[in-house]
């Protein structure tokens, strides 16, 4: 059995939205591979995200989606077994806090860093490079 992963806004929303123009060769390919990655979570990898990073998703899609379509994608992804979401603390967010200045990267960044570390995750879907910075091992496909 697979181990879970965390996974980030970024790799969903690169599956999902479709892009405004042509995208660039290496950003057709992210979005390919974030594609695949959704699709295994469909059929049951198991993936954790936070309450946060969830409405990171949420915010982004209603700006382009319609309210209706953004309720329906984020129910669908709620239903899925291989999907869970955790909660955050205003304790987490005080460490993501620390974290994030002290590697200078976003503090949503640190947060998934510590509910991983809290969660015992230590792969992590995203496109973000700033978690290399926090010695996050990025998986892209």
């Amino acid at each position: 059995m697979m181990k879970k992963r965390f996974i980030d806004a970024s790799t969903i929303l690169y599956a999902i939205l479709e892009p405004i123009q042509d995208l660039p060769s290496n950003l057709a390919r992210m979005k390919s591979n974030a594609k695949q990655i959704l699709l295994r979570i469909n059929k049951g990898e198991r993936v954790l995200t936070s309450v946060v990073h969830l409405s990171e998703i949420a915010n982004i899609l209603e700006a382009r989606c319609s309210f209706n379509e953004v309720s329906s994608f984020v129910t669908d992804l709620l239903m899925k077994d291989s999907f869970e979401v955790c909660d955050v603390t205003k304790a987490d967010y005080q460490g993501a806090a620390v974290l994030a200045k002290r590697y200078q990267v976003g503090i949503n960044d640190s947060l998934a860093k510590l509910v991983m570390n809290r969660e015992k995750i230590s792969e992590i879907y995203s496109f973000d490079k700033h978690f290399d910075n926090l010695g996050v091992s990025r998986i892209t496909d």
